[in-house]
């Protein structure tokens, strides 16, 4: 719809695709807060389903240094853009590095209810973001073991999770 005004009426759009942002206040239905409040929860075993997908992870901040650069960069209008690290990680590398930080000695355990059905997994998420280096010169300023541990330090004040459930799985 947005491509179709551009065409149409010259709508000054940029089409952004922001691959998966992770940070405080996350949905409780994403991988991360699934983790953490798993660990932080006092289990020695977290409950995962499929642990081969791959995501690429981008924290909040630079993603929304993305959307500010790409408002800014008229060259952007008309265009489709990633945001993303270029940079992908399995579910069972995230959960191990989770596990570092939180609750080493953690074990990761295959749930199969939380498979999901085998037409709706996304088996691989991972951005070319060149264009968007090439329009903006944006590039992700935060490490992932940087943004993990930021977020790990959110979900560390209890408040902040009052309304996350370890023990449910969210859909």
């Amino acid at each position: 719809m947005a491509e179709s005004f551009y065409r149409s009426f010259d709508t000054p759009v940029v089409i952004v695709r922001p691959f998966n942002t992770y940070g405080p206040r996350q949905s409780a239905r994403a991988i991360i807060p699934t983790i953490i409040t798993q660990l932080m929860s006092g289990a020695d075993e977290i409950q995962l389903g499929s642990l081969a997908p791959t995501r690429d992870l981008n924290y909040v901040t630079d993603t929304a240094a993305g959307f500010i650069a790409l408002a800014q960069c008229d060259a952007a209008v008309g265009r489709d853009v990633n945001i993303g690290s270029g940079r992908q990680i399995t579910v069972a590398e995230l959960a191990e590095t989770l596990i570092g930080i939180v609750r080493p000695g953690a074990r990761i355990v295959a749930d199969e209810q939380r498979l999901r059905p085998a037409k709706s997994e996304v088996e691989r998420l991972l951005a070319d973001a060149s264009l968007m280096t090439e329009l903006t010169g944006w590039r992700p300023q935060v490490s992932l073991e940087d943004g993990l541990r930021r977020t790990v330090e959110w979900f560390s004040d209890e408040r902040n999770r009052a309304g996350y459930k370890a023990h449910l799985y969210n859909v």
